[in-house]
């Protein structure tokens, strides 16, 4: 068995619920918990996606007004659902957003058709649904236009006006903070060949195995193995972890009946697709580093995003960053970055 890396990289990943009849201050919500995490030293705030639902459908513009109420936190996205992209779009928006950051975004990108996707193609795509291409070469078009290739073919002056041939703005070193959100061998082969950085959360496909954490182990030195960068190529551990050290009694019997209903579908492979679901680790910040520092997967990477529950309050949130900040992170080998 390898011996942990000491944890170089610790931050938190958030999905922005909001009340429909308030979505104001869900969206406030979020940028306040990424404020917070600043100040608690976090290394990088990340959020997640969710179309058509009750949570941030569009984070590369909540990553746009965090980046304006922060100033060190990295920002990530985990991750966009290309489907649902066009890459040359997209390519401008990221490329925006790290400007405006100082360099501090890190898009985290999937691929595969939109959930639901017939419900949705004749909105989405009404006269191109049955040839838009949901395979890995969409992720290429993005990582080809952010990394500066050409766009167009003209370049140059027409009347009064300038054009580029590559997106604009360009943003040096964006290319090389793109992950890519994986949950088989083959993502994972495919990113790391492709000079990706590797997003891996508690969801992986059982396909070698039905043992989590051999399987998240499978993919990340599949991902290195493949990567340009061998052992340095980056990876992030996304699981959900709940430290309860200063959590009230309330707290505490909350976020435990939250992991007990989340449970069984932990224990063996999940629908067609045989999705394995890690459990949700609950207790106090020892009770959980010393859970992690046996994970396999875990003992292999240097970075972290840790995965904030759903369906929690406000409150609950500041508690639980506080904790992994303060105790957690410090007991994994953590240190908290200045501001700078």
């Amino acid at each position: 068995m390898s011996s942990p890396r000491p944890l170089r990289k610790l931050g938190f990943l958030t999905i922005g619920l909001f009340d429909p009849d308030d979505p104001a201050r869900g969206h406030e919500s979020t940028l306040e918990i990424i404020e917070r995490g600043e100040q608690l030293g976090f290394d990088s705030a990340w959020v997640r996606n969710r179309h058509l639902q009750h949570g941030i459908s569009s984070p590369v513009a909540v990553l746009a007004a965090a980046s304006q109420r922060t100033r060190r936190i990295e920002l990530g996205t985990a991750v966009i659902p290309l489907g649902w992209e066009n890459p040359l779009r997209l390519a401008e928006d990221l490329a925006t957003v790290d400007v405006l950051s100082g360099g501090r975004l890190n898009p985290g990108v999937s691929v595969g058709p939109p959930l639901h996707f017939d419900r949705v193609r004749q909105t989405l795509y009404p006269d191109t649904a049955d040839v838009e291409d949901f395979s890995y070469e969409r992720v290429r078009r993005l990582l080809d236009l952010v990394r500066g290739n050409p766009a167009s073919s003209f370049r140059g002056t027409e009347g009064f006006e300038e054009f580029s041939d590559r997106v604009q703005p360009h943003s040096a070193g964006l290319g090389s903070r793109l992950w890519y959100g994986g949950a088989s061998l083959r993502s994972a082969t495919w990113a790391g060949a492709n000079g990706m950085n590797f997003l891996t959360s508690s969801v992986v496909k059982a396909e070698e195995s039905e043992d989590f954490a051999e399987i998240q182990l499978s993919h990340i030195r599949a991902f290195r193995a493949h990567h340009p960068d061998g052992e340095r190529a980056r990876v992030s551990q996304g699981l959900v972890v709940i430290p309860t050290d200063s959590a009230s009694a309330a707290q505490r019997e909350r976020y435990e009946a939250y992991a007990r209903a989340r449970t069984p579908r932990t224990l063996a492979p999940q629908g067609p697709g045989r999705m394995m679901f890690a459990a949700d680790l609950v207790g106090t910040s020892e009770e959980i580093a010393e859970r992690l520092r046996a994970h396999a997967a875990f003992r292999e990477v240097d970075e972290v995003a840790f995965a904030l529950p759903f369906t929690f309050a406000h409150e609950d949130y500041l508690q639980i960053l506080t904790d992994m900040a303060e105790r957690l992170g410090p007991a994994l080998g953590w240190r908290p970055a200045t501001a700078g």
